[in-house]
């Protein structure tokens, strides 16, 4: 060791309690599979899906939207939104969102706060969008915002905090999709999803690239956090179809979908040929997709003879969802079609962990249950 130490018994007594401390968190760190901070310089050997440096117990949260409760109301306030905030207030270096729309004032102020107490914001979002007043106000108040400029979508939706914190989904930062609509929100701590999900913000915000320009270089697709499996896929680089189409096929007892649009024929035949090895397979499809004519995945289930319904939302059923054998939950901003994979900017989470799967799949139900026939 570099700093020399008095040989008393003083000294030998300090280096024994830290030997022994030292070896109770190398104990700890084999035991829970958690990173301490402990471990020598990774090598060549390291697993496919690396274990994330987190050491937080409750590494995520996950938030569905309720307008069976909500949509009535003129001025709603809590939710999502109100989640959000909170940890946009408590960030304290970073914040890059991204988002399609945004019509959300109290987000926008929050980030108009963050600015203003020194944390450095940046935000994406669709050309679509430049002229809503939260994004207005946000260029008034000097936080920079990049726009797509072409007329494929910029349909991200997810904010990554202090490099260590992810939210993503499917919920707009809209008052519609918050309140009215049907859409999911995960926050996900893991600095390694988030150097992900910050690697193709800057795609977007620093190298202005967008859907088919983006680079390849997803650092970590696969990433461990306390156990957790997480894929992460972005759209159109990642070729995110091939991944889902993948867990589809692998399903073995069930599979459960909720869709806002369903244009893809492979993701059809795929739930066809496992509804026809035995694997239940049940699932809503938001009903003024299919008015508007984006009806072919329903007529192909349809016609099979799958059990699936048109959403009871006189609002919009904006989920993408896939759950498979109650142990995989496929969810982003990612819908079910050809745009998606190759004109889009989009994102997917792929993530294998039971709690979560039966969380969604009790969101399922109720949307579900809520569905005509």
């Amino acid at each position: 060791m570099s700093r020399s130490f008095r040989r008393n018994s003083t000294s030998v007594g300090l280096i024994a309690v830290v030997l022994i401390l030292l070896g109770i968190l190398y104990s700890c760190q084999q035991a829970t599979g958690v990173d301490l901070g402990l471990s020598s310089t990774p090598t060549a050997t390291l697993p496919t899906a690396i274990p994330d440096n987190s050491q937080s117990t409750t590494w995520y949260n996950l938030y569905f939207t309720a307008p069976e409760l909500t949509a009535g109301i003129d001025a709603p306030s809590g939710g999502i939104p109100a989640k959000v905030v909170e940890t946009l207030d408590a960030a304290q270096q970073t914040i890059d969102l991204a988002t399609y729309e945004f019509d959300l004032t109290m987000v926008s102020q929050a980030l108009i706060r963050a600015a203003g107490r020194g944390v450095r914001v940046r935000v994406v979002t669709d050309t679509d969008s430049l002229l809503e007043k939260p994004v207005t106000d946000l260029i008034g108040a000097g936080v920079p915002v990049v726009d797509d400029q072409r007329s494929p979508i910029m349909h991200d939706k997810f904010v990554v905090l202090d490099g260590a914190t992810v939210w993503a989904g499917s919920m707009n930062f809209t008052f519609n999709d918050a309140y009215r609509n049907d859409n999911n929100f995960v926050e996900i701590i893991s600095p390694r999803l988030a150097e992900n999900y910050t690697t193709e913000f800057e795609e977007m915000f620093v190298n202005h690239e967008f859907g088919p320009t983006s680079t390849t270089n997803t650092p970590h697709p696969n990433v461990t956090v306390n156990g957790t499996l997480i894929e992460t896929y972005f759209s159109p680089d990642d070729g995110a179809a091939a991944h889902i189409l993948s867990v589809l096929n692998s399903a073995q007892s069930s599979i459960y979908f909720m869709a806002f649009a369903f244009t893809r024929d492979d993701f059809s035949s795929a739930l066809i040929a496992r509804a026809q090895a035995g694997v239940t397979v049940q699932g809503v499809f938001e009903t003024r997709q299919i008015a508007a004519g984006s009806d072919q995945a329903w007529n192909a289930l349809t016609g099979a003879g799958l059990d699936v319904r048109q959403d009871g939302n006189s609002y919009t059923m904006h989920n993408k969802v896939f759950i498979v054998d109650g142990q995989i939950v496929v969810t982003g901003s990612y819908n079910f079609s050809k745009a998606a994979e190759t004109a889009n900017d989009e994102n997917v989470l792929i993530l294998h962990n039971p709690e979560i799967a039966a969380a969604y799949l009790a969101e399922w139900e109720k949307v579900w249950a809520q569905a005509g026939n």
